[in-house]
């Protein structure tokens, strides 16, 4: 007879009743792979679409169902993150699905306590209205007798979720209207 420890026993026990148990059962791998079609993400189209938190750009890919995000989970194809997230990655679903989402723009007016939605035309005018006034009254031409054609009242910050066609065209705009103050997330 063998020198058998009773923690030996015990796993050799509890591993024989678990085949057992499955064995009994009657597994059967072709009933599983039925049961998938029930699955959330079954007969939904899949998106894959870029993580806009950070500046890494991991693969997402999004499941849709009648027009809804149902799921989202890394992308295991993509080379960046091979299907991993961080925290604010698996998360990104709540960008859709928060009933917090602002789906409108809002404005606050000086002085005021309370915001008001505004549509997209009006907003846009407004912002183009203040650059235009603000670049206005700042505009420096000469420096020392130097040509500068510059303003230092107004920055840019571009974000993760600009691709490098956005970003060009970003700087060219802002260069174009004089800034100095260009930044971009992922340098920071």
């Amino acid at each position: 007879m063998s020198d058998l420890t009773r923690r030996q026993f015990l796993k050799l026990s509890g591993a024989t009743a678990l085949t057992l148990a499955v064995a009994e059962l009657g597994f059967n791998a072709k009933d599983a792979q039925a049961k998938t079609k029930q699955l959330k993400i079954a007969e939904t189209k899949v998106t894959p679409t870029i993580c806009p938190y950070c500046a890494v750009g991991c693969g997402i890919l999004v499941h849709i169902r009648d027009n809804d995000v149902v799921f989202t989970e890394g992308d295991p194809d993509h080379p960046i993150n091979q299907g991993a997230l961080c925290s604010k990655g698996t998360t990104i679903r709540q960008l859709y699905t928060s009933d917090q989402r602002v789906k409108k723009p809002l404005y606050r007016a000086p002085g005021s306590d309370r915001w008001e939605e505004k549509d997209w035309d009006w907003m846009l005018d407004r912002i183009a209205q203040r650059v235009q006034t603000t670049r206005d009254a700042t505009f420096v031409e000469k420096e020392n007798g130097i040509f500068v054609n510059k303003t230092e009242a107004i920055a840019s910050l571009g974000g993760a979720a600009l691709d490098n066609e956005e970003c060009y065209l970003l700087v060219k705009m802002m260069r174009g209207l004089g800034l100095t103050y260009i930044e971009h997330q992922a340098r920071l």
